[in-house]
């Protein structure tokens, strides 16, 4: 598919039929993010994949929605504030190089057939806890990664955006 393609017809993706997601595409997912550009190459960032069912209720706890329950995979995008590279007047690049890697992953998932819907109002510090993250890292946003239960085609882009005028400034 041509990336304009992608970005155009990408939509957030919130009903999953009960296909398993295999080993192999998850990892093509992970591939796109950790080829994803970072501030100064430091690659701030860790992706736990959530397939068992343990897993994936304490994922869902963190978030709970009814929407949210049916993906068979969520992968949480954390960041580590710890090694990402700060500018001179010290802002933190991490949620920027996260935010870079997943979006890489949302443009695959839809590429190849896949849906998902970018998280970001969940509680974070919950799952941090009951996922047992390292002290350094933060979730930073959850995909819930599954087959859409649309038909083919249907998820296209809806038009609710800005138009160009409104978003640029040429100086």
């Amino acid at each position: 598919m041509e990336l304009d393609k992608v970005i155009q017809q990408r939509k957030s993706v919130r009903k999953y039929t009960d296909e398993p997601v295999s080993k192999e595409i998850i990892e093509s997912l992970l591939e796109s993010a950790r080829l994803a550009p970072s501030a100064v190459n430091y690659q701030p960032w860790k992706f736990i994949v959530c397939t068992s069912e343990e897993a994936k209720c304490l994922v869902r706890e963190s978030y709970p929605r009814e929407w949210f329950n049916d993906a068979p995979v969520y992968i949480v995008a954390c960041g580590n504030h710890n090694i990402s590279w700060k500018r001179a007047d010290g802002k933190d690049h991490c949620n920027i190089d996260v935010a870079i890697a997943v979006q890489h992953i949302v443009l695959k998932v839809h590429d190849i057939g896949l849906g998902t819907c970018w998280v970001c109002n969940f509680d974070a510090q919950k799952l941090k806890n009951d996922l047992k993250l390292e002290e350094q890292w933060e979730p930073i946003a959850i995909l819930p990664i599954g087959y859409p239960k649309e038909i083919a085609g249907t998820a296209l882009y809806d038009g609710k955006r800005k138009s160009l005028e409104e978003i640029t400034v040429w100086i």
